[in-house]
């Protein structure tokens, strides 16, 4: 292999690697990167076997040829190289990566330990607008457990119907929720065109925190595929391939009150800042926060027995008695982080059933976000 690449198109491709690629892996080869040159471009390719990404860009290719590199090292010298071109280089004795006054030697692992990962068989089931699921993965990915042993919550669940979609996850003490309206695909698959019933599938953490760095930057829908064990998002000439998890996701529907008669408005800001202020002189631990409703207020308070006490006190409009309920206060940022209405809404039923938060005057989508209160 012999090419040169301009170092701002290359550097571009390996950053998107970095959260795939794992620096510590029992499988060595798994933390390079499969680079093909061919023709006028260099393809490439990283997994850890749940999650991979097909990527690629312009290069002038004086030789072709298959090899892999460390992905983490690469992208290290290729950001700390000027801004030139980049000329990579294989031989007996490794592989060069040269340019300016710049020259390196990086040790390669056979391309043929590289595993394989599958194809998209181009038939894509759908058409999918980008803003949309960017805001339908901002909006959920928070609520995913890392660490839970039920491994079907260690994901989000994704239901692709005719008219509609939406995107799932809950840790089991939170639960979030987007739908948003699809218009009709006329590019969709034969297959996903006769289906009568929804198309539903568990996208993993991992995978929906790659497919919002990928939708952060570009334009133009997304082309999505169902295979059999397997996800496949392209994005903007890009390849995210994701495993599906195996397991039955839980009947969220049940999970979401209809009950919930007391409501109150806040300015969103406003909330934030309470919650954000008296959370300081929480409870490290359980990081509580009380709202305490009463006629025309309510009181966010918190205490510590090592800290102290907190409370800030916000007008609002409301007289349906008094009560009092407890919240996680990363539980209640990470929705009010999420949203960007100028007002949200909090549904109640008493103190010990899940509360419901929504933001207010959404256009396009509907977001629902379920809450359990604590008990302190």
């Amino acid at each position: 292999m012999d090419l040169v690449v301009k170092k701002n198109d290359l550097l571009r491709e390996l950053q998107l690697f970095q959260g795939i690629v794992e620096r510590k892996n029992t499988i060595p080869i798994l933390a390079n990167v499969l680079m093909e040159a061919k023709g006028n471009e260099i393809r490439m390719l990283a997994t850890d076997l749940e999650v991979g990404l097909r990527c690629g860009c312009d290069a002038t290719v004086e030789k072709g040829g298959t090899l892999t590199l460390p992905a983490k090292k690469l992208y290290e010298i290729v950001k700390a190289l000027p801004e030139t071109e980049v000329r990579i280089t294989e031989d007996k004795n490794g592989v060069k990566v040269a340019a300016d006054r710049f020259e390196s030697r990086m040790q390669t692992l056979p391309k043929e330990d590289f595993p394989a990962v599958p194809e998209a068989s181009g038939n894509f089931s759908a058409t999918l607008p980008r803003e949309a699921i960017r805001e339908m993965v901002a909006k959920t990915q928070f609520a995913i457990t890392g660490e839970d042993t039920r491994y079907f919550l260690n994901g989000a669940l994704f239901i692709l119907a005719p008219t509609s979609m939406s995107l799932v996850a809950t840790d089991g003490h939170r639960l979030a929720l987007v739908n948003v309206d699809r218009p009709k695909d006329a590019k969709a698959s034969k297959d996903a065109k006769d289906a009568k019933e929804d198309i539903r599938a568990i996208l993993p953490r991992k995978t929906l925190w790659e497919l919002g760095r990928l939708l952060m930057e570009g334009e133009g829908d997304i082309r999505y595929e169902r295979g059999e064990n397997h996800l496949f998002f392209e994005i903007g000439g890009r390849m995210l391939i994701s495993r599906m998890i195996d397991g039955q996701f839980p009947a969220f529907e049940r999970v979401i009150p209809k009950g919930n008669t007391k409501r109150i408005e806040f300015e969103r800001e406003r909330l934030t800042n309470a919650v954000k202020r008296v959370a300081l002189l929480s409870n490290e631990r359980s990081r509580a926060v009380k709202f305490q409703l009463d006629k025309g207020k309510v009181e966010v308070t918190s205490s510590s027995p090592e800290f102290g006490e907190a409370k800030e006190t916000l007008s609002v409009d409301y007289g349906d008695g008094n009560m009092q309920i407890c919240f996680n206060a990363q539980y209640v940022m990470d929705f009010l982080g999420a949203v960007n209405t100028d007002n949200v809404v909090l549904e109640l039923k008493d103190e010990t059933s899940q509360a419901v938060m929504k933001p207010v005057g959404t256009e396009g989508y509907d977001y629902t976000y379920v809450i359990m209160p604590m008990r302190v």
